[in-house]
């Protein structure tokens, strides 16, 4: 063997053994990452169907979700039925679309016979029926029965591509229920209630706001990222292979 191959043996050796340490390194990591996704899947599944099964229940009293909220269990999307009155003059607007329609959802205090407040969802309005007075048939006015799903407070934007809130033009980018209740003039926001309600799409007098504009759109893409993990993780085996292959040829 001459001088010159007998150099180049220990540094293809070398070259090789990192070779493959960083391949393993890599191969361990997609692996791990597909893993993970595989796992988020299975979570993710059984939290549409448990969503699924909340919707599907019956509407239980408001008492139970409070109960609920306070014990610090979920209440997201568990149907419950209200009754109270509406102060219509508290209305906060949150910017939002439906069917295509931009425009605004309608939250409305619902004063409680306790004296307390429930911020509700009672649907959506297009951008021209913002000021609540060009849809005065749609103001109910005394007790009314409001059906629909509790839903969970934010704790925080949740976004930071969401833009901040404007409570002084009632403009909101997303549900600050803190925020909503201090500014609706309506009580002090230790007055309501920790959690919203959506309203069902029972049709509202004039048919403005439109309720039931709930969505239940969880993205679901884990599957995707899993296979693509492995299938890179197959990738990076069979480059291994062929290079060590030729490696022990040349």
């Amino acid at each position: 063997m001459s001088n010159a191959s007998q150099m180049k043996s220990p540094r293809r050796a070398r070259s090789s053994a990192l070779f493959v340490a960083l391949g393993l390194t890599a191969l361990a990591v997609l692996l791990a990452l597909g893993t993970w996704q595989v796992r988020r899947l299975a979570w993710k599944e059984d939290l549409l169907s448990s969503i699924e099964s909340r919707i599907a229940s019956d509407p239980v009293p408001l008492a139970r979700i409070e109960a609920m909220a306070s014990a610090g269990e979920d209440v997201d999307y568990r149907p419950t039925i209200v009754e109270g009155r509406f102060v219509h003059e508290g209305e906060r607007h949150m910017l939002a679309t439906h069917q295509g329609m931009s425009g605004w959802y309608v939250y409305t205090p619902l004063e409680l016979a306790d004296g307390r407040y429930l911020l509700v969802n009672r649907g959506f309005v297009t951008y021209h029926f913002k000021n609540r007075e060009y849809r005065p048939v749609g103001l109910v006015q005394g007790e009314v029965t409001v059906v629909g799903l509790a839903r969970s407070r934010l704790e925080g934007k949740p976004s930071f591509m969401v833009p901040d809130n404007d409570p002084a033009q009632n403009v909101f980018y997303w549900k600050d229920l803190s925020a909503m209740a201090a500014t609706s003039g309506v009580g002090t926001a230790d007055d309501y209630l920790p959690f919203f309600v959506d309203a069902d799409d029972t049709r509202n007098p004039g048919g403005l706001p439109i309720g039931g504009v709930t969505i239940v759109s969880l993205p679901n893409n884990h599957l995707q990222y899993a296979v693509t993990w492995y299938g890179l993780a197959a990738v990076l085996v069979v480059v291994m292979a062929v290079w060590l292959i030729r490696g022990r040829k040349a």
